[in-house]
């Protein structure tokens, strides 16, 4: 099971289309990478090669 993470100042941010974009900040504190392809992946994973730069 999933712990889940409290959202807080710096989390996330509205996109112009009105979607939560989730920061750097909010990777590093749910610990790990989730391989969607996020745009502020602090884990380096590329969707393209399906790999995480290590």
């Amino acid at each position: 099971m999933k712990k889940i993470i409290p959202i807080e100042d710096g989390d996330f941010y509205l996109s112009e289309k009105g979607y939560k974009v989730f920061t750097e900040q909010y990777h590093l504190k749910r610990g790990y990478c989730c391989e969607s392809g996020c745009k502020h992946c602090p884990y380096g994973f590329n969707k393209n090669t399906n790999s995480i730069k290590k």
